[in-house]
């Protein structure tokens, strides 16, 4: 009942005329301040003052919001249910609540958040998420898209699944990823910072482990589990003179790990706001089937791929749009010693020099320029 009657107020007041220099955003389901709906964010208040720029912020993260000095709203409250529906446009980065329909004269700009190397959408042939079904789960996927008059691509690779598996047949904007454009030019001056607000000494190099969830490995319906594959002693044993490992976990993991056993040498940043901050001062990237790699291979810098458990997960699980084994622009590894072995080999490399690092950069990364944000805004201010 209750959501029927938000459906039916937004139906309302959505009908009422636009607001038409409001743009509302959100990151994650409203909790981040974040990704490309951030970089876009960031790029109009510096280039397009005569718009008002708010968030849609879900109230758990209001004191993120609050310490950024963002403009926002909270989610479904009075105000939001008077500025959200009549907003000019929306810019998002994952699906929004079922039951929000989207005005006729509003904008909504779907800027995704990664490069598919598992399968999407309607692509996926047998889900194994709580709470859904395949035929469910594929129907709400396609009604979402339904709803977005422009989706943003970061290369032609992207547009033909995207297109595909949300069966959408609206704008395009293939410019690269926004939230791309800092790495596009890294600075040390920001990564310095970056490091000394999280408390790492800045002679320490950093290795980034960034994996991703697993459907069928959950607590309960949005509360996955994850268990680490390496041994995080023998981590600090091999490698912690040296280096300090950043841990971030997926945001749809529920886990809080605890590392004070390895203080000073292990960082949770799981909740670290942006991402993006965190590849700019880590030197290797551990990952797994996490679209984290397109991105941080804009750096050109080693990643190892940890895919311990990479039959299930490609075989069963979801499945990949390229041929990973062959396509990877690093190692792949199943387990704990030839994790170890690889980061050996790598840490001191120039991923530059390897063709196959050369080849993935030029399929997946060609328009990461710097201007990505630019070309978004230009495109649906049109």
């Amino acid at each position: 009942m209750v959501l029927k009657l938000f459906r039916l107020i937004f139906v309302l007041l959505g009908s009422l005329p636009k607001k038409k220099n409001l743009v509302i955003f959100e990151s994650f389901h409203a909790k981040q301040y974040s990704d490309s709906p951030r970089a876009i964010y960031e790029y109009m208040k510096k280039h397009y003052p005569d718009f008002r720029l708010i968030w849609s912020v879900d109230k758990q993260a209001a004191p993120l919001f609050d310490g950024f000095g963002v403009p926002y709203i909270r989610r479904f409250t009075l105000r939001w249910f008077l500025e959200f529906p009549r907003a000019k446009y929306w810019v998002n980065n994952v699906r929004l609540p079922s039951w929000m329909p989207k005005p006729a004269d509003t904008v909504y700009v779907q800027t995704w958040h990664g490069t598919p190397l598992k399968k999407l959408g309607t692509d996926i042939e047998e889900i194994h998420m709580p709470g859904t079904d395949t035929a469910s789960y594929k129907l709400n996927f396609v009604l979402e898209a339904n709803k977005w008059d422009y989706l943003v691509s970061p290369n032609a690779y992207s547009t033909e699944i995207f297109t595909r598996a949300f069966e959408y047949g609206g704008k395009v904007i293939e410019s690269g990823y926004p939230r791309n454009d800092v790495l596009s030019t890294p600075s040390e001056t920001l990564s310095s910072s970056i490091k000394r607000d999280l408390g790492i000494p800045v002679e320490k190099k950093v290795m980034l482990y960034a994996p991703t969830w697993r459907d069928d490995d959950y607590f309960e319906k949005g509360k996955y589990r994850f268990e680490f594959q390496f041994d995080l002693e023998r981590w600090k044993r091999e490698f912690g003179e040296e280096w300090v490992l950043l841990s971030r976990m997926h945001y749809l993991v529920a886990e809080n790990f605890d590392f004070s056993a390895h203080a000073g040498t292990v960082y949770d940043v799981s909740t670290y706001p942006d991402i993006r901050e965190l590849y700019l001062i880590s030197d290797l990237l551990i990952t797994d089937y996490s679209s984290v790699f397109f991105d941080f291979a804009v750096l050109n810098r080693p990643i190892v791929f940890f895919m311990y458990d990479l039959e299930n997960y490609r075989d069963q699980l979801r499945g990949f749009y390229i041929d990973i084994e062959n396509e990877a622009p690093g190692p792949i590894v199943q387990t704990e010693a030839d994790l170890f072995a690889a980061i050996n080999a790598l840490k001191d490399s120039d991923v530059r020099s390897n063709p196959k690092f050369k080849a993935f950069r030029n399929r997946f990364s060609s328009l990461e320029d710097g201007h990505a944000a630019q070309r978004v805004v230009e495109a649906f201010l049109e």
